[in-house]
């Protein structure tokens, strides 16, 4: 059925046609070529790091006339519709804003940050730091569908894989010794640079579990405690540049 809603290569197994090159992808939506951008070297002794994992991303593809396309409320209405799924759920141009706030933040070309993904299929999406991702929709959707197909993006003309899918679970990736802290307009309002100092973030790192969705709530069993950013309801990008910001501050990041 070329409507059918693929699942995100279940149990991380490789399709038999999937490659590692960029010309065998199975969309025919254009993918951008990614490049891989230098951090700066850090003190091996240096324990400063925040680490976000973006939860309940839309991140799945259907089969089409047009070969394989990342699933979208905007494009693929009709197809939703037919398989009686909640469109308002198939928004994967949530987590393209998340991603453009994080890598594009200061934090992160400070070398500072680790963003991990979570689809609803519950797929585990490891990003480099180094990532450049596409500044367009189309092309970031276009790398997704290469990325779920063939369980890794390589930088242009090197070796270095700059997103993978890693197995679960979630905690097995997370160092020792990191508080783990949910987010939610219904957590502990504080204000972010008091509430920074209070976490020690200069002696461990801290995760930070942020819903990547268009409505609900990202909660997992592992978190420690959960907190509100705002007094109002945020979208996940506007919440995570209040958060990056706050560390930047924080650490004396300009």
């Amino acid at each position: 059925d070329s409507s059918r809603i693929m699942e995100d290569t279940k149990n991380n197994k490789r399709p038999r046609s999937s490659g590692d090159s960029e010309s065998n992808a199975p969309s025919k939506t254009k993918a951008s070529k990614v490049r891989r951008v230098k951090g700066p070297a850090r003190d091996k002794g240096d324990k400063r790091k925040i680490i976000v994992v973006l939860q309940k991303a839309a991140l799945e593809t259907v089969k089409t006339k047009k070969g394989y396309e990342l699933v979208s409320a905007d494009s693929h209405k009709s197809i939703l519709t037919k398989l009686k799924k909640d469109i308002s759920e198939y928004r994967p141009d949530i987590v393209h804003q998340c991603l453009l706030t994080l890598l594009d933040s200061p934090l992160n070309k400070a070398g500072l940050l680790k963003i991990y993904i979570e689809t609803r299929n519950n797929q585990i999406i490891d990003v480099h730091p180094s990532l450049r991702i596409p500044r367009t929709f189309n092309r970031f959707a276009g790398l997704m569908v290469q990325l779920l197909h063939k369980m890794k993006i390589r930088a242009v003309g090197t070796s270095d894989v700059l997103m993978k899918m890693i197995k679960r679970p979630m905690t097995a990736h997370l160092p020792a010794g990191c508080i783990k802290i949910g987010t939610s307009n219904k957590g502990k309002l504080v204000d972010l640079d008091e509430y920074v100092p209070t976490i020690s973030p200069d002696s461990r790192p801290i995760v930070f579990v942020v819903g990547a969705m268009a409505h609900g709530q990202a909660t997992v069993d592992w978190e420690e405690e959960c907190i509100a950013v705002s007094q109002y309801a945020l979208s996940g990008s506007v919440a995570l540049g209040r958060m990056m910001n706050a560390f930047e501050r924080y650490w004396g990041i300009l």
